[in-house]
């Protein structure tokens, strides 16, 4: 087997450490790793394959002889370093939303739309946390029932915010006094609706992300799609009650059959004995978990999911490492 040079951008953030742990777990044919962050994290060390690998700080000149980089680092960074890397015939699997909706950027979920990996130049896009669980679960009931409308409402974990997610929360449950918060309000024992900037049309930006990244994954535009994203005081796992209404009609027995023969999916669902799925049952897992499947009679061929996945792997390190898997066949 063919092994490769790899680099990742953003090492020593929630996502990039994850990234290192699923290349190791997956036992990614790795030849060379490249580990890469901002000059305060630069000489600091991190374990892969039980070698300890010095952080480099960031350079354009670090992508010679890359040939996979993925990066983890944030939109600015990506819009600055990624085209560096493409230049120096590196292939850039970049978490960030610098490159999802563009027409000539692969938007993947490989689960989905693995075939769209053959026409990258360069740059393919890691989706949304929260689209990605979102179309794992939609696709394979679109391509059966033919989706109309989705109403999407997430119940986001603090890790999907990084660190400073993590750290107020705990400085909060403590009572420590926060020196740089990083959400507008207390998330100890709250809620916040807001996940990143608010437009004028009052959806928030990551509102955006899901409703834009969905219809561009699953490829139709005549899916209709509403999303409300909500912070949760929970370390890790996104969750997502979802309304789905269908073109066609339905049995529910058709709806688990079709999901419990889908690619990544884990159907989780006997509510009567307390079977459903959580954060806490997606913890260190890469598959999506689907239960509480149940028709919505207020509407025609409609129906109310449950979906859960652990936004650090499914929803980040290992969708992109999945994507690297498929590039390299």
């Amino acid at each position: 087997m063919s092994e490769y040079n790899v680099a990742i951008v953003g090492a020593t953030g929630l996502v990039g450490r994850k990234i290192i742990q699923v290349l190791e777990e997956r036992r990614f044919p790795v030849k060379n790793l490249i580990l890469l962050a901002s000059e305060k994290s630069a000489g600091s060390k991190l374990k892969f394959n039980s070698d300890d690998i010095k952080v480099e700080k960031l350079s354009p000149e670090k992508f010679k002889g890359v040939e996979i980089a993925f990066f983890s680092a944030g939109t600015d960074v990506s819009c600055e370093f990624v085209p560096e890397a493409v230049k120096r015939n590196c292939i850039v699997i970049d978490n960030s939303s610098a490159f999802r909706l563009r027409d000539d950027v692969p938007l993947v979920v490989p689960e989905v739309n693995k075939g769209k990996i053959s026409e990258h130049k360069g740059i393919i896009a890691n989706p949304n946390c929260s689209t990605i669980q979102l179309v794992v679960v939609l696709k394979p009931l679109h391509d059966k029932f033919k989706v109309k409308r989705v109403v999407v409402s997430t119940y986001q974990s603090v890790t999907g915010a990084g660190k400073r997610g993590i750290d107020q929360l705990f400085a909060e449950i403590k009572g420590d006094k926060i020196l740089n918060p990083k959400f507008p309000h207390q998330i100890a024992f709250n809620c916040i609706p807001h996940i990143d900037n608010f437009y004028e049309d009052g959806y928030s930006k990551e509102e955006h992300k899901i409703m834009k990244e969905t219809i561009k994954i699953i490829g139709d535009n005549s899916i209709k799609i509403t999303a409300t994203c909500v912070r949760v005081p929970v370390i890790g796992g996104h969750s997502e009650a979802v309304n789905i209404e269908f073109e066609k009609d339905f049995e529910i027995e058709e709806i688990r059959d079709v999901l419990n023969n889908s690619p990544g999916i884990v159907l989780y669902d006997d509510p009567y004995n307390n079977a459903y799925p959580m954060p806490l049952i997606s913890h260190e897992k890469d598959e999506v978990f689907v239960g509480r499947i149940r028709r919505d009679y207020s509407s025609e061929n409609a129906l109310n999911l449950w979906i859960v996945a652990d936004n650090l792997r499914k929803g980040a390190a290992t969708n992109a490492v999945q994507i690297a898997e498929e590039l390299i066949k």
